[in-house]
């Protein structure tokens, strides 16, 4: 028989590993400085050490910092303007949720051309030997889609798993993430298959900007959850689910499938941080690092920028 002094510890101890996870949703921001503005930030560590920032901005827009704390402007990827991304815009040069990574000696640089409510959207390719400003070659149409597709080509990772097969996830509201293989080649779609990998339908399909990460045996799948963009009244929030296959399923920490609305929440609304959403991670000396965007009390939105370590198989923000 179980003695009611063992029920009671149980239940101390998960309360305790309950208060524990939900404290770690409310962490704060590591310190940065210099220029600090961002939006739908990604971050890749340069074979030099440095670090290279792109960010949603008129054309695409670049920071750089030596040691990961100061932050300053590096200028457009494309400072003579981007016309192929018009037709999706509206004629705005404003580019959205850029993902930057290094591969095969050269950077790659996914990126979207779109309009607030509309899935008339595209997803481009450019690359570059240097990652600097004007040196950005136009790698041209990755994937779009319609105001008919019923999903949104937006908000582009490239994820390359442990058999170095190269994937995209991507997606914004409608009917959630997709996944799609890639030619390493060509950093395009090697075939048409999209596989849905998460959704809310019944949340109004309020979730986004995807970020695939593999760690130990799991693909772990980042998304941000309800509204951006909205300044300090912005609802965004970090959720994350794993899957032993990159294409899912996805589950989180008490086995819902992502597919459903699944998610578990790692960061959200807390004092004067507003909105915390649309993160990416990347490998560095200390660890995994997590960066995203909120808005501070006056609304601006401001890079954050936080460690990740690992916890009976879950990621936890310190």
């Amino acid at each position: 028989m179980i003695s009611l002094r063992k029920l009671a510890m149980g239940s101390i101890l998960a309360t305790t590993a309950l208060a524990a996870m939900i404290t770690r949703q409310y962490v704060g921001p590591g310190p940065v400085n210099g220029d600090t503005f961002i939006h739908d930030p990604t971050v890749v560590k340069t074979p030099s050490g440095t670090y290279l920032a792109a960010y949603t901005g008129d054309n695409v827009q670049l920071k750089t910092s030596t040691d990961r704390t100061t932050w300053r402007d590096a200028g457009p990827v494309f400072p003579n303007g981007a016309p192929w991304t018009t037709p999706y815009t509206g004629g705005s040069r404003n580019l959205w949720a850029p993902d930057i990574s290094y591969h095969n000696g050269r950077y790659y640089l996914y990126y979207s051309a779109s309009s607030f409510g509309s899935s008339r959207s595209a997803i481009f390719l450019a690359t570059s030997a240097t990652g600097a400003s004007g040196s950005w070659t136009n790698q041209g149409l990755v994937i779009e889609s319609t105001a008919t597709s019923n999903y949104n080509a937006i908000d582009p990772n490239l994820i390359v798993d442990t058999d170095g097969r190269w994937w995209m996830s991507f997606g914004s509201f409608w009917s959630g993430i997709k996944i799609v293989q890639l030619n390493p080649s060509t950093g395009k779609p090697a075939n048409n298959n999209l596989v849905s990998i998460a959704s809310r339908p019944s949340n109004g399909g309020a979730v986004e900007a995807p970020y695939i990460v593999r760690r130990g045996n799991y693909y772990f799948l980042w998304v941000s959850f309800d509204s951006c963009c909205q300044g300090a009244a912005s609802t965004y929030r970090i959720m994350v689910g794993r899957s032993t296959s990159v294409t899912g399923p996805y589950l989180d920490r008490n086995g819902r499938n992502m597919m459903q609305g699944g998610g578990t929440q790692m960061l959200a609304t807390h004092g004067s941080i507003h909105g915390p959403g649309h993160n990416s991670i990347f490998a560095d000396n200390d660890g995994d690092v997590l960066v995203y965007h909120y808005y501070n009390n006056a609304g601006v939105a401001q890079l954050g920028i936080n460690l990740v370590r690992y916890e009976s198989g879950w990621p936890v923000i310190y």
